[in-house]
């Protein structure tokens, strides 16, 4: 097979869909007829081996590329690798999961080369478009009240902008790819975000297909991450999508705090030792959603769970005794427990944040 530089690259994040490559590097070859091609697989270390399956296909087809992650995950940040790591002029985005409609790739890349857009969305909600097969009744609402927050953030009407399914001019993404959030999950959003109106976006209608084979990438951290994008974007940065997790995982600890410390007195244990044990119990829920949501991408398992937990209670330890200590302090002062309470875990919410980027987990995000 001649090689020849690659007019698109479609970037194609993935996980756990070693049985789709095949067939979606088969609809590729059939779809895109003349237009020279390259397909990457962006892998965050499957354990079904996705990214050996990408690997082999590789050795037959040289337009086939694995980019396999370890020790990190997440949609934005693998589509945002798989596309800094081409030079084609045009890049495309696309799951592999088969649900999105490859047919009509060549009528977004000739908009983009006939200079009638910079960005082109598959959407499933203009003309003929539709989206009944894939989805389910909680996504579909979902994603349309996602749709309607989204215009206050992107400054524009877009029927789909929570679209997985997109193409755009390469200066477009490397302009605003350093102001990415790259753990996030609806990356065509926070394109759209960062441009502000800026370019101009063209839309063509699809049909949502049924899944094949694969996991859904919508879940709760998904739509956490769609809150979190909006806050992060409305505040100009100001404030970022993990430290909104962060804060969200304290201020359900201070809830668990607060009661552990009313049963514990109601307990007959003295403020002290109710505080103590307050304290410990919502450090450890804090590390175990944290590890679940806030860090996901990084998540810890197994032993090195064991051993962040354990670094969480020692990198946390300065601010659990100012914890205690100026809870002591505010109740004896005013014997009121509640706002004792809320003062101790107000201190010691002061360090949590950046010593568990630095300490437990270590690779510092948005």
């Amino acid at each position: 097979m001649q090689l020849i530089s690659p007019t698109v690259t479609v970037v194609a994040p993935t996980f756990n869909e070693s049985q789709n490559l095949p067939r979606l590097v088969a609809l590729l070859d059939k779809t895109m007829g003349d237009i020279p091609w390259e397909v990457v697989f962006v892998d965050d270390d499957s354990p079904d081996g996705t990214w050996k399956v990408a690997k082999q296909l590789s050795q037959d087809d040289p337009r086939v590329r694995c980019l396999r992650r370890v020790g990190r995950r997440g949609l934005a940040g693998a589509c945002i690798e798989g596309a800094l790591s081409s030079a084609a002029p045009y890049i495309a985005v696309m799951d592999a999961d088969l649900q999105h409609d490859e047919t009509i790739l060549p009528a977004m890349i000739a908009k983009l080369q006939k200079d009638e857009a910079d960005i082109v969305i598959g959407s499933r909600f203009v003309g003929d478009g539709s989206a009944e097969e894939g989805f389910s009744a909680r996504r579909a609402v979902a994603s349309k009240i996602a749709t309607r927050l989204s215009s206050i953030v992107i400054g524009r009407q877009v029927s789909d902008p929570m679209s997985g399914f997109f193409a755009l001019k390469r200066e477009v993404f490397e302009t605003v790819a350093p102001n990415l959030i790259s753990s996030g999950f609806k990356i065509l959003l926070d394109i759209l975000a960062s441009t502000r109106g800026q370019v101009r976006v063209a839309e063509v209608a699809y049909h949502f297909r049924s899944r094949q084979e694969g996991l859904s990438k919508f879940d709760s951290r998904a739509m956490m991450d769609f809150l979190g994008l909006l806050v992060y974007r409305l505040t100009g940065g100001a404030i970022s999508v993990r430290f909104l997790f962060f804060m969200i995982v304290g201020a359900i600890g201070l809830a668990l705090h607060l009661i552990v410390l009313r049963i514990g007195m109601l307990s007959g244990l003295g403020f002290e030792v109710a505080q103590s044990v307050a304290t410990v119990i919502a450090m450890t829920s804090n590390f175990l959603i944290n590890n679940l949501l806030t860090y996901s991408d990084m998540k810890l398992k197994g032993l090195s769970a064991l051993g962040g937990l354990l670094k969480f209670y020692v990198v946390c330890g300065v601010g659990a005794l100012a914890n205690i200590g100026v809870a002591s302090w505010m109740f004896v002062s005013n014997e009121s427990w509640w706002i004792a309470g809320i003062a101790g875990v107000v201190v010691g919410a002061t360090f949590n944040y950046t010593m568990s980027s630095i300490f437990v987990w270590r690779q510092q995000q948005n």
